[in-house]
């Protein structure tokens, strides 16, 4: 079995860090600071609790941090941009203070709450409707010289002729977009967007035919965000917080098929199995990896 090695990539940070993508797996840890999120919501809605969790996560080993201030579960009530501002801003503030040598995340498509996410202190946007649901995105990711991750979505998951295609021809869409805009085509990362806009059998065909959209995308790094998604609870009958294996299976298949992050919440667990893919899938780009006692 062949599996896909992407070249070493360093993606400089505002803040003076980097994101170094291809040698290793990133692991993106999940931290919902809402009320209603699906799996988590409500235990992290007070800084103090958001804190401690970001502190936790990091010494499960994740390398960065995605910060939410709206849950994108489907049906969720909408949340006002002064409300996702109070939820978000304090939690970005504490952990750059307390965290600086973590990259963080902003989970959000609205422009004027990554703008104000960036002064206080996040590196990088994370889009759920890839720069279509907000006319200023792209002009302030552009602005502010920052990674963006483009995450497929759009109003329906009715597609004309083929999955794979159809993805393809909305993601570039929105390249095209970033590009046009001034964002730098180094900054952009790409994520399949598993669980919005797809049915459970084209979420299974998104994941079985991972590789191939890799491969139609090669020249941007790609996030995988499969974490306790609804098709891993409805294929193992099981609820959200007891999918830890399906995610599993997700990671080691995304490493495999060319993604170079991960987003999840069990940190632990995908941490360990990331590395153990690595150790199989970088060999040859020296993942860092410990080798030491091994017989």
């Amino acid at each position: 079995m062949t599996y896909r090695q992407n070249p070493i990539r360093t993606i400089p940070l505002s803040s003076g860090l980097t994101l170094e993508l291809g040698r290793r797996t990133l692991i993106m840890g999940i931290l919902n600071v809402t009320p209603d999120s699906f799996s988590d919501g409500g235990r992290y809605t007070n800084v103090e609790a958001a804190l401690e969790q970001a502190r936790l996560m990091v010494q499960e080993g994740a390398d960065l941090l995605d910060i939410g201030g709206e849950s994108t579960r489907p049906g969720a009530a909408q949340v006002s941009l002064e409300e996702e501002l109070r939820r978000v801003l304090p939690v970005i503030e504490a952990i750059r203070f307390e965290l600086p040598h973590i990259p963080i995340s902003v989970d959000t498509y609205k422009a004027e709450v990554a703008s104000r996410a960036l002064e206080a202190g996040a590196d990088i946007i994370n889009d759920v409707w890839r720069l279509t649901a907000d006319p200023a995105m792209a002009g302030t990711a552009a602005r502010y010289g920052c990674p963006v991750i483009l995450m497929h979505n759009r109003r329906s998951a009715e597609y004309e002729g083929d999955l794979i295609a159809a993805m393809v021809s909305d993601l570039q869409e929105s390249i095209d977009t970033a590009v046009q805009a001034g964002i730098d085509p180094s900054r952009i990362i790409v994520d399949p967007g598993l669980g919005f806009a797809k049915s459970y059998a084209q979420n299974m065909e998104v994941l079985n035919r991972l590789g191939e959209l890799t491969d139609r995308l090669a020249g941007y790094p790609m996030l995988l965000a499969a974490s306790r998604k609804s098709f891993l609870r409805q294929t193992l009958d099981l609820p959200a917080n007891d999918i830890v294996e399906g995610t599993a299976a997700t990671t080691v298949l995304g490493i495999a098929a060319g993604c170079d992050m991960v987003r999840v919440h069990d940190i632990k667990p995908n941490r360990r199995i990331a590395d153990m893919t690595d150790a199989i899938v970088r060999r040859s780009l020296g993942s860092d990896v410990n080798t030491k006692g091994m017989i």
